[in-house]
Protein backbone atom coordinates (compact mmCIF):
# COMPACT_ATOMS: atom_id res chain seq x y z
CA UNK A 1 0.00 0.00 0.00
CA UNK A 2 0.91 3.68 -1.06
CA UNK A 3 0.26 6.46 1.40
CA UNK A 4 0.30 8.95 -0.96
CA UNK A 5 0.55 12.32 1.01
CA UNK A 6 -0.97 15.59 -0.40
CA UNK A 7 0.55 18.97 -1.71
CA UNK A 8 3.82 20.33 -0.21
CA UNK A 9 3.84 23.60 -0.02
CA UNK A 10 7.85 23.51 -0.78
CA UNK A 11 7.23 21.40 -3.50
CA UNK A 12 4.38 23.64 -5.32
CA UNK A 13 2.09 20.23 -5.86
CA UNK A 14 0.91 16.92 -4.52
CA UNK A 15 4.54 15.18 -4.21
CA UNK A 16 2.00 11.80 -5.74
CA UNK A 17 2.26 14.03 -8.89
CA UNK A 18 6.06 14.90 -9.26
CA UNK A 19 7.22 13.08 -12.62
CA UNK A 20 10.17 10.47 -11.74
CA UNK A 21 12.00 8.28 -14.19
CA UNK A 22 9.18 8.56 -17.04
CA UNK A 23 5.64 8.40 -14.66
CA UNK A 24 4.87 9.90 -10.97
CA UNK A 25 6.17 9.48 -8.23
CA UNK A 26 2.86 7.55 -7.23
CA UNK A 27 2.03 5.71 -10.85
CA UNK A 28 5.55 4.31 -10.28
CA UNK A 29 5.21 3.09 -6.92
CA UNK A 30 2.09 1.47 -7.75
CA UNK A 31 3.84 -0.42 -10.81
CA UNK A 32 6.52 -1.61 -8.51
CA UNK A 33 4.22 -3.20 -5.80
CA UNK A 34 1.82 -4.45 -8.42
CA UNK A 35 4.34 -6.75 -9.68
CA UNK A 36 4.29 -8.54 -6.15
CA UNK A 37 1.74 -7.28 -4.18
CA UNK A 38 -2.25 -7.41 -4.92
CA UNK A 39 -4.50 -5.37 -4.59
CA UNK A 40 -2.27 -2.15 -4.31
CA UNK A 41 -4.52 0.28 -2.01
CA UNK A 42 -3.04 4.03 -2.29
CA UNK A 43 -4.45 6.25 0.37
CA UNK A 44 -5.49 9.78 -0.64
CA UNK A 45 -5.86 12.52 1.64
CA UNK A 46 -4.91 16.23 0.83
CA UNK A 47 -5.55 17.06 -2.80
CA UNK A 48 -7.67 13.86 -3.44
CA UNK A 49 -9.07 14.91 -6.74
CA UNK A 50 -5.92 16.64 -8.56
CA UNK A 51 -3.83 13.23 -7.41
CA UNK A 52 -7.04 11.07 -8.11
CA UNK A 53 -7.11 12.84 -11.80
CA UNK A 54 -3.30 12.61 -12.63
CA UNK A 55 -2.96 8.55 -11.69
CA UNK A 56 -2.77 6.51 -14.97
CA UNK A 57 -2.57 3.37 -13.13
CA UNK A 58 -5.41 1.06 -11.24
CA UNK A 59 -4.98 0.93 -7.55
CA UNK A 60 -7.37 0.27 -5.04
CA UNK A 61 -8.10 4.06 -3.99
CA UNK A 62 -8.97 4.85 -0.39
CA UNK A 63 -9.71 8.23 1.03
CA UNK A 64 -8.09 9.04 4.50
CA UNK A 65 -11.31 11.65 5.84
CA UNK A 66 -8.98 13.13 8.45
CA UNK A 67 -5.08 13.19 6.64
CA UNK A 68 -4.01 16.09 9.26
CA UNK A 69 -3.87 13.23 11.77
CA UNK A 70 -0.44 11.93 9.71
CA UNK A 71 0.60 8.86 8.24
CA UNK A 72 -0.84 6.53 10.87
CA UNK A 73 -4.27 7.80 9.66
CA UNK A 74 -3.55 6.35 6.08
CA UNK A 75 -2.18 3.23 6.92
CA UNK A 76 -4.65 2.48 8.83
CA UNK A 77 -7.45 3.88 6.23
CA UNK A 78 -5.71 1.05 3.99
CA UNK A 79 -5.35 -1.64 6.63
CA UNK A 80 -9.04 -1.65 6.63
CA UNK A 81 -9.14 -2.54 3.13
CA UNK A 82 -6.82 -5.32 3.58
CA UNK A 83 -8.42 -8.69 2.00
CA UNK A 84 -9.17 -11.46 4.35
CA UNK A 85 -7.19 -13.77 2.86
CA UNK A 86 -4.17 -11.71 2.75
CA UNK A 87 -1.07 -13.01 3.92
CA UNK A 88 1.33 -10.07 4.58
CA UNK A 89 1.00 -6.34 3.10
CA UNK A 90 4.22 -4.03 2.19
CA UNK A 91 3.78 -0.16 3.28
CA UNK A 92 5.48 3.01 2.03
CA UNK A 93 5.02 6.82 2.07
CA UNK A 94 4.82 7.91 -1.50
CA UNK A 95 7.72 10.23 -0.19
CA UNK A 96 10.30 6.96 -1.73
CA UNK A 97 9.79 7.12 -5.01
CA UNK A 98 13.06 5.70 -6.46
CA UNK A 99 12.56 1.94 -4.40
CA UNK A 100 13.66 -1.09 -6.82
CA UNK A 101 11.43 -3.60 -7.98
CA UNK A 102 14.09 -6.15 -7.24
CA UNK A 103 14.24 -4.93 -3.13
CA UNK A 104 10.23 -5.43 -3.28
CA UNK A 105 10.68 -8.99 -4.58
CA UNK A 106 13.39 -9.34 -1.84
CA UNK A 107 11.26 -8.22 0.70
CA UNK A 108 8.49 -10.56 0.23
CA UNK A 109 10.93 -13.73 -0.41
CA UNK A 110 12.44 -12.71 3.35
CA UNK A 111 8.97 -13.18 4.90
CA UNK A 112 8.53 -16.79 2.55
CA UNK A 113 12.11 -17.81 4.14
CA UNK A 114 11.84 -16.83 7.48
CA UNK A 115 8.18 -18.28 8.86
CA UNK A 116 9.04 -16.68 12.09
CA UNK A 117 10.00 -13.20 11.09
CA UNK A 118 6.59 -10.94 11.37
CA UNK A 119 8.74 -8.14 9.61
CA UNK A 120 10.88 -7.53 6.70
CA UNK A 121 12.59 -4.20 6.64
CA UNK A 122 15.19 -2.97 3.91
CA UNK A 123 18.61 -1.92 4.74
CA UNK A 124 20.96 0.11 2.50
CA UNK A 125 24.71 0.42 3.67
CA UNK A 126 23.35 0.29 7.43
CA UNK A 127 19.94 2.71 7.45
CA UNK A 128 17.00 0.84 7.26
CA UNK A 129 14.04 2.26 5.22
CA UNK A 130 10.96 1.33 2.94
CA UNK A 131 8.65 -0.27 2.24
CA UNK A 132 7.90 -2.52 5.06
CA UNK A 133 6.96 -5.55 4.94
CA UNK A 134 4.58 -7.45 7.62
CA UNK A 135 2.76 -10.44 8.24
CA UNK A 136 -0.99 -10.12 7.80
CA UNK A 137 -1.45 -10.76 11.92
CA UNK A 138 0.19 -7.54 12.43
CA UNK A 139 -2.63 -5.39 10.61
CA UNK A 140 -4.65 -5.81 14.33
CA UNK A 141 -1.54 -4.15 16.10
CA UNK A 142 -1.45 -1.27 13.83
CA UNK A 143 -5.34 -0.80 14.02
CA UNK A 144 -5.27 -0.76 17.70
CA UNK A 145 -2.52 2.53 17.82
CA UNK A 146 -4.10 5.24 19.02
CA UNK A 147 -4.29 8.23 16.80
CA UNK A 148 -1.02 10.12 18.25
CA UNK A 149 0.54 6.87 17.75
CA UNK A 150 2.95 5.73 14.99
CA UNK A 151 3.78 2.58 13.07
CA UNK A 152 7.41 2.34 14.34
CA UNK A 153 5.42 1.62 17.51
CA UNK A 154 4.31 -1.71 16.14
CA UNK A 155 7.67 -2.68 13.92
CA UNK A 156 9.80 -1.50 17.34
CA UNK A 157 7.81 -4.01 19.42
CA UNK A 158 8.26 -7.10 17.37
CA UNK A 159 12.37 -5.90 16.78
CA UNK A 160 13.31 -9.57 17.93
CA UNK A 161 10.69 -10.93 14.67
CA UNK A 162 12.36 -8.93 11.85
CA UNK A 163 14.76 -9.43 9.24
CA UNK A 164 16.96 -7.03 7.91
CA UNK A 165 17.29 -7.31 4.19
CA UNK A 166 20.19 -5.92 3.10
CA UNK A 167 19.73 -4.19 -0.76
CA UNK A 168 22.16 -2.41 -2.86
CA UNK A 169 18.79 0.42 -3.26
CA UNK A 170 19.36 3.88 -2.21
CA UNK A 171 15.61 4.33 -2.95
CA UNK A 172 14.78 2.51 -0.09
CA UNK A 173 16.54 5.68 2.13
CA UNK A 174 16.04 8.60 -0.68
CA UNK A 175 12.73 10.73 1.00
CA UNK A 176 11.83 13.05 -1.42
CA UNK A 177 10.15 15.48 1.21
CA UNK A 178 11.38 19.24 -0.21
CA UNK A 179 12.95 20.76 -3.52
CA UNK A 180 16.59 19.83 -2.85
CA UNK A 181 16.09 15.91 -1.98
CA UNK A 182 14.07 16.05 -5.34
CA UNK A 183 16.17 17.96 -7.11
CA UNK A 184 19.13 15.52 -5.98
CA UNK A 185 17.08 13.04 -6.84
CA UNK A 186 16.29 14.03 -10.88
CA UNK A 187 20.34 14.76 -10.54
CA UNK A 188 20.86 10.80 -9.90
CA UNK A 189 18.26 9.86 -12.41
CA UNK A 190 20.02 11.59 -15.19
CA UNK A 191 23.58 10.13 -14.31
Amino acid sequence: MILAGGASSRMGRPKALLPFAGETFLDRLTGVLERHCSPVIVVLGHQEEAIRAGIKRNPVLAVNPDPGRGQLSSLQCALALLPPQAEAFLFTPVDYPAILESTVAALVAALEHEPEALLAVPRCQGRRGHPVACRAALAREFLALPPQGQAREVVRRHADRTVYVDVQDAGVVTDVDDPEAYERLMEGARR
